[in-house]
């Protein structure tokens, strides 16, 4: 009696281009930015009551940066649907003022962080070394993205990979307010800042080696972005970082 072969998983093998279509990639993407989403409202819907009453208050330019911040968020998904729209020119369009935006980001996002810094002068800047290079790898790979703008596939992942760097500010509000962690080390704090970033990863290279089609710039970009958020958890935790930490602070307030 004949029976029916069971249906194979596509060989495996790394792609510089795509040859699938692209039609294959637009739901997965979708859903790694619903995660990121679901992240972010997370951990600042927790944090906002504790922000609030913070004192001293924070500075007014941490409004501006989170508004930046968020609009970025919200022209990336408005990428993601044009795409599983088939409105590819409106996508191409908002390309040009996506690049913009990253401008603004690369401005706002270390003001904030100074300015959040001397505040609360004498003590160390908490996050600085998360913050400064979270920017660096966003632009980074923003930069890597559109450079491979004619390669949709690679594109496409290093644009998400490249927002997947700023997703830590959500999940680490998260898991900061449940856990309370206290006296970290490098490698714990790697892990509650980072486990969404590493999740999104994870996914999104399991998907494309489950499909057989894990790109090498995807790999380089992600191990890259990974390896600069573990130097970060470690400069984190290092006393000479958090007093070069002070010193950056005192000199950007007397300029």
């Amino acid at each position: 009696m004949a029976t029916v072969p069971a249906i194979a998983r596509p060989k495996f093998k790394s792609q510089t281009r795509a040859s699938w279509s692209s039609r294959d990639d637009r739901i997965p993407s979708a859903v790694w930015l619903g995660i990121l989403w679901v992240g972010m409202i997370g951990g600042f819907g927790i944090d906002i009551p504790f922000f609030l009453r913070e004192q001293p208050p924070a500075p007014k330019i941490i409004y501006v940066h989170a508004f930046v911040f968020t609009v970025w968020l919200v022209i990336l998904t408005a990428q993601v649907l044009f795409v599983l729209g088939d409105r590819i020119a409106w996508h191409k369009k908002m390309g040009w003022f996506a690049a913009f935006w990253a401008a603004l980001m690369a401005v706002f996002g270390p003001w904030a962080a100074l300015a959040s810094g001397a505040a609360i002068l004498p003590q160390p800047p908490p996050f600085l070394s998360v913050q400064f290079i979270g920017l660096a790898s966003f632009l980074a790979l923003l930069g890597w993205g559109f450079a491979l703008r004619k390669n949709p596939a690679a594109h496409r992942r290093m644009m998400i990979l490249a927002t997947i760097s700023l997703a830590d500010p959500g999940f680490g509000r998260l898991s900061g307010h449940l856990l309370h962690p206290q006296l970290l080390t490098a490698l714990s704090f790697f892990f509650l800042e980072y486990y969404g970033n590493l999740l999104l990863i994870a996914l999104m290279a399991a998907w494309d080696w489950w499909r057989g089609r894990l790109m090498p710039s995807f790999v380089i970009g992600a191990t890259a972005l990974l390896a600069g958020e573990f130097f970060a958890s470690f400069l984190h935790v290092w006393g000479p970082w958090n007093a070069f930490g002070v010193s950056l602070v005192r000199a950007w307030v007397k300029l």
